[in-house]
C-alpha cells in the first residue's frame, strides 16, 4: 500500500476500508471516490467531513473540522482508489466493463507508455485487477472516458506528438546514428534533435527505444536500450575512475544510478579477480593472529643501525643512472622486513580474495584487498629501487657483447622484478646474490640471440665497413682477456667433482657452442629429477664462491 498520501486522515480512510470493508462495500467506495475526484476544483477548499460523506454516505469521527485543498485531496483520492481496488483482488473479467492496460491504453491514443503515467498524475484514475493471474494496474473505460471529457486537450496534444510518420522516425533514427556514430552520447543526441525536429525529448527518446528494441542489429544505441556489454561496462568504469560521478554515467548512458553502481562494482571485482597476488608462502603466516605481530610485520622497516655513506657513482654514467647511487643499500634485517612484508600483505589479500563474490560484491571488502594489494606493490618497488645498482654493475660487465648499455639494463631491470617475485627469504640467502644469477642467468641466454640477430640482418654495407677497420690490436686484448677468463673458470671448475661439473656447464652454458638449459633439460640429460639438479646444483654453486674468493677471482662487482 502507499504511504505518500497528503492527508493522514484519508489515509485513515483508506486503512479502514482496506482492512475490515467487505468487498462490495469496497469497490462502491472506490466508484464514489473516483466521481468525487473528477468534482473537485483545484483551487477551492474542501472540508473532510464533506469528502468523508461522499465517499462512505456516513459522517467522520474524527478530523471533523479539517481542511483540505482542492488539489491535495484529488492526490490523495486517486491514491484512495488504486490501493481500495488492489485490496478487492478484483479480476479484470469480473469488472463489469471493460479493462484497459498501460499498453493497450497508449495504442489506443498513439502515446507513450509514459505519457500514460504524466495523465495519470493528471488525474486519470487507475486501479489494481487480477490479470493473468498477477497484479496489473489497469483503466476503467469509464475511467478513460471521464478523463478524456475532462482533458480533451491534453489528450490532443500528447497524440500530435506522438504521430509521427514514417520518414519523419527514418530521417530521426538516420540523424541520430549519425551523431552517435560522431561520439555523442544519448542523451545529447535526444535533446539536439528535440530541438532540430521541434518534438519533445520524450518523443525522441521514445522513437528510438521502439527502433532499438525492433532492431537490434542494426540499433543505435545498443548499450542504452538493451543489455550493457563487456566493452560498454568497460568505457563506464574506466570514466568512473577518471573522475566521472555515477549521477552523471548514469545520464549518460541513460541508465539508472543503481544500475551503474552495479556495473562499477562488477568491473571493479573483475579487475580484483585479475590482480597478481603469488605470493611466496611461509609457513608463519597462517599463524600470524595478534594485531601487535601483524604491525610488526606490515611496519616500517628498521632504520640503519649506522650512519649510511652515500657511495660515489661511477664515471661516465648518464644522469638516470646515476640517480641510482642515491638510494642506500638494504641491510640483511631490512631486506629480510621488506619480503617478509610484501609477501605477507599478498598473502592476506589472496586470503580475502577468496570471500569475494563477483555477482554481489561487497564494497567494504573489495577496499581491504584493494588497499592490500597497493601496500605489497610499493614495497616491491621499494626492494627494487634499492636493487637498480646491481643491474648496472652487471651490465658493465656485459655491455662489450652488444654495444648498448640501456638495453642490457632494461633487460636486467625485468630479471631483477622476477627475482623480487620469486625469492624466498626464509631460506636464509642474501637476495643480492640469488638476483645476480638470475640477472646473469638471462644474460646468457640474451646476449647469445642477439648475436644471431645481428649477423643474421646485418647489411652488406656494414660488413664492408667492419671489414675495412683496422681493430687487430683491440682483438688482440679481448682474445687475451678472454683466455684469461677461461682459465680462471677452468681452474675454479676443477674444484667440482664430475656431476657437479656436468651440471653447472650445462646449466649455463660454458662449453662453445652450447646454449644454457633448464633443469628439467639437464635432469632428463643425466638421468635424475630437476629438483635433484637443483640441489647439486646449489652444491656446486657454493663450491666455486668459495674456490672463486680463495683465488681472488672478480665473479660480481657490487657497486
Amino acid at each position: 500500500m502507499r504511504s505518500n498520501y497528503l492527508s493522514p486522515a484519508i489515509r485513515s480512510l483508506r486503512d479502514q476500508q482496506v482492512r475490515s470493508a467487505p468487498l462490495e462495500e469496497q469497490m462502491e467506495c472506490a466508484e464514489r471516490a473516483e466521481k468525487l475526484l473528477a468534482e473537485l476544483k483545484a483551487q477551492q477548499t474542501y472540508t473532510y467531513d464533506y469528502v468523508h460523506y461522499r465517499i462512505t454516505r456516513s459522517r467522520p469521527d474524527a478530523h471533523l473540522e479539517l481542511q483540505l485543498k482542492g488539489r491535495d485531496a484529488r492526490h490523495d483520492l486517486r491514491l484512495f482508489v488504486e490501493d481500495v481496488s488492489d485490496a478487492a483482488n478484483l479480476p479484470a473479467d469480473l469488472a463489469g466493463e471493460r479493462v484497459l492496460t498501460v499498453s493497450e491504453l497508449a495504442r489506443c491514443f498513439n502515446v507513450s507508455t509514459k505519457t500514460i503515467t504524466r495523465w495519470r498524475r493528471h488525474g486519470l484514475v487507475s486501479r489494481r485487477f487480477i490479470m493473468d493471474g498477477r497484479k496489473r494496474i489497469g483503466f476503467l473505460q469509464s475511467s478513460v472516458e471521464r478523463f478524456v471529457a475532462q482533458n480533451g486537450e491534453r489528450v490532443r496534444r500528447g497524440a500530435r506528438f506522438s504521430q509521427l510518420t514514417d520518414e519523419e522516425r527514418d530521417r530521426i533514427v538516420e540523424r541520430a546514428r549519425r551523431l552517435a556514430q560522431a561520439g555523442a552520447w544519448p542523451a545529447d543526441v535526444t535533446r539536439r534533435l528535440a530541438e532540430e525536429t521541434g518534438r519533445s525529448v520524450e518523443t525522441i527518446r521514445y522513437t528510438l527505444k521502439r527502433f532499438d528494441e525492433s532492431h537490434p542489429d542494426r540499433a543505435v544505441f545498443p548499450d542504452v536500450h538493451g543489455p550493457l556489454t563487456l566493452k560498454a561496462k568497460q568505457r563506464i568504469y574506466q570514466q568512473h575512475l577518471q573522475g566521472e560521478s555515477i549521477d552523471a554515467l548514469a545520464k549518460r548512458f541513460c541508465r539508472s544510478q543503481a544500475s551503474v553502481a552495479r556495473v562499477v562494482d562488477e568491473m571493479r571485482a573483475r579487475r580484483i579477480l585479475d590482480l597478481p597476488l603469488d605470493y611466496i608462502p611461509n609457513e608463519e603466516f597462517p599463524r600470524i593472529r595478534s594485531r601487535s605481530r601483524e604491525a610488526a610485520i606490515t611496519g616500517p622497516m628498521p632504520d640503519h643501525e649506522t650512519a649510511v655513506k652515500t657511495p660515489r657513482a661511477p664515471a661516465g654514467l648518464p644522469p638516470y643512472l646515476r640517480s641510482l647511487y642515491e638510494v642506500p643499500l638494504l641491510t640483511r634485517e631490512q631486506e629480510v622486513h621488506l619480503f617478509r612484508k610484501m609477501n605477507y600483505l599478498k598473502y592476506r589479500a589472496a586470503r580475502l580474495r577468496e570471500q569475494l563474490d563477483p555477482e554481489r560484491p561487497a564494497r567494504s571488502l573489495m577496499e581491504r584487498i584493494e588497499r592490500l594489494y597497493d601496500r605489497s606493490v610499493a614495497t616491491k618497488n621499494r626492494i627494487i629501487q634499492a636493487n637498480l645498482r646491481l643491474v648496472v654493475s652487471i651490465a658493465k660487465r656485459h655491455v662489450g657483447a652488444i654495444g648498448s648499455l640501456f638495453e642490457l639494463v632494461s633487460d636486467g631491470n625485468v630479471s631483477l622484478i622476477r627475482a623480487v617475485e620469486r625469492f624466498d627469504f626464509a631460506r636464509g640467502n642474501k637476495f643480492s646474490t640469488y638476483a645476480s644469477w638470475a640477472i646473469m642467468k638471462n644474460f646468457a641466454r640474451t646476449i647469445p640471440d642477439e648475436h644471431r640477430h645481428r649477423d643474421r640482418f646485418r647489411t652488406v654495407d656494414a660488413e664492408i665497413f667492419a671489414a675495412a677497420r683496422d681493430d687487430r690490436s683491440d682483438q688482440l686484448e679481448q682474445e687475451t682477456a678472454q683466455l684469461r677468463r677461461e682459465q680462471q673458470v677452468a681452474a675454479i671448475l676443477d674444484r667440482l667433482d664430475e656431476r657437479e661439473r656436468q651440471i653447472i656447464v650445462r646449466r649455463y652454458g660454458l662449453e662453445r657452442g652450447q646454449e644454457p638449459r633448464t633443469l628439467k633439460e639437464v635432469g632428463a640429460e643425466l638421468g635424475v629429477t630437476k629438483e635433484r639438479i637443483r640441489q647439486i646444483e646449489t652444491r656446486a654453486l657454493n663450491k666455486l664462491r668459495q674456490a672463486a674468493e680463495e683465488a681472488k677471482v672478480e665473479v660480481l662487482e657490487l657497486v
